[in-house]
């Protein structure tokens, strides 16, 4: 456990870049979670079948990224394959590097960005994966990470120009020169962390990163918390062992943080739980609110002090706004049941004085009504997603009278309530 200091420049936060796409999180599918790179195009299209069977196209998963572009995977041809993801609603992504090779291997795209961009057009790809593989010498390109991913984004750009269609673009340099200060000028998403594994204690790191980093997030520009890991339990690459309720406290954190939402399991044997969770249509909401695109934030860490960085016990209490409500995200980060108690008003979205109806975004029901504070009792690891609406004014016999900042709170003559 560390302190980290949380002084964010907010004036000098950059304007996000809006070419007209990439305004909400992307949600799809990636084959590297589950297969890594040991699949064809029969495979994925048995995922993208899938996903259409089980309901998720609907839920919005409409998009399929590959992690590698080997033509011996597909040969039928790459736009054969990508006519065929389209005829269940999915469309195809591309995934190259800002260096010589990708990450596995094959070619990446520096030094032919703009060519790159017309074939994956011709492909009929409208979205990149961009990675950090193989990189040029310093003395070669002369540019940090800003300037050398800026170099896709002005090919991005001048294809544009020349075709009017503008790619998505999101990064992943894993969070080295903090993408989460300029990303935003020249893409739709990078990544905050390295590769994310299916344990427990790599979902508390990234959503530890995230909670210092929440005020990145917005409209076309956000904080990429990676590939889900939800459904990986006894498979993927590397298998992997979440239980069920760190499964729904991993996608819970994801959706809420406004992360894009790319599924990353084998959907052709997927659980009934694993359909659950990523079908979670009220959370899915929340994430593609058409209003609001701020992440939820921390107002209080729990076991820690706040603004103090545990990457096994990351921040429990967070809130945030959005269309349908106020949202309430409160993760049991500990091994055991715990009672898990806040007041209302530590959330800025609150109205004081008032109480809320409760609706529960895992059971899908209306819960009574709250009033000044809750508690709820989570198991291990687990999570409640709640979104409060305001029900009118406290009631009259709430109790003595309360004020959320107590230590200020007075009455008429002057004497304060703490007296």
């Amino acid at each position: 456990m560390h302190s980290t200091s949380f002084i964010v420049a907010f004036a000098g936060v950059a304007t996000a870049l809006n070419n007209g796409v990439g305004k909400l999180p992307k949600m799809g599918y990636d084959t590297f979670n589950a297969f890594a790179c040991n699949y064809n195009g029969s495979d994925v299209l048995a995922q993208v079948e899938s996903m259409a069977k089980l309901g998720l196209v609907k839920a919005g998963y409409n998009v399929s990224l590959l992690s590698t572009l080997d033509p011996i995977k597909f040969p039928n041809g790459m736009k054969n394959f990508t006519d065929s993801m389209k005829s269940y609603g999915v469309s195809a992504s591309a995934y190259s590097d800002n260096g010589y090779e990708t990450c596995a291997g094959y070619p990446g795209a520096y030094g032919h960005e703009l060519q790159d961009l017309m074939t994956w057009d011709e492909w009929g790809f409208n979205y990149l994966k961009y990675d950090n593989c193989y990189i040029p010498f310093d003395n070669i390109t002369q540019e940090n990470m800003f300037g050398r991913y800026q170099r896709m984004s002005d090919a991005i750009a001048e294809y544009a120009g020349m075709t009017g269609k503008f790619f998505e673009y999101s990064l992943c340099e894993w969070g080295w020169q903090q993408p989460w200060v300029w990303g935003k000028q020249i893409s739709q998403g990078w990544r905050i962390d390295g590769d994310i594994k299916p344990f427990w204690s790599a979902i508390t790191a990234i959503i530890d990163q995230a909670s210092f980093l929440w005020w990145a997030t917005d409209f076309y520009g956000r904080n990429d918390m990676d590939i889900m890991e939800v459904g990986n339990t006894g498979q993927g690459s590397p298998p992997g062992n979440l239980t069920y309720e760190e499964a729904k406290s991993h996608f819970t954190a994801w959706a809420l943080l406004k992360s894009h939402l790319i599924i990353g399991t084998d959907l052709t044997n997927a659980t009934n739980e694993t359909i659950e969770i990523l079908g979670n249509t009220d959370l899915i909401k929340i994430n593609q609110d058409p209003n609001v695109g701020q992440s939820i934030n921390p107002f209080r860490w729990g076991i820690n002090p706040d603004y103090v960085s545990n990457s096994s016990y990351p921040a429990q209490y967070w809130s945030g706004n959005s269309s349908y409500g106020v949202v309430f995200m409160i993760l049991n980060t500990q091994n055991s049941t715990e009672q898990m108690f806040f007041n209302l008003t530590e959330s800025w979205a609150i109205r004081a004085g008032r109480q809320y109806s409760v609706y529960d975004m895992w059971s899908h029901s209306q819960n009574g009504t709250a009033v000044r504070n809750m508690t709820l009792s989570l198991p291990a690891h687990g999570v409640a997603a709640l979104l409060l609406n305001d029900a009118g004014p406290e009631p009259s016999d709430a109790g003595p009278p309360y004020c959320g900042f107590f230590y200020q709170c007075a009455f008429p003559n002057g004497t304060y309530a703490s007296n």
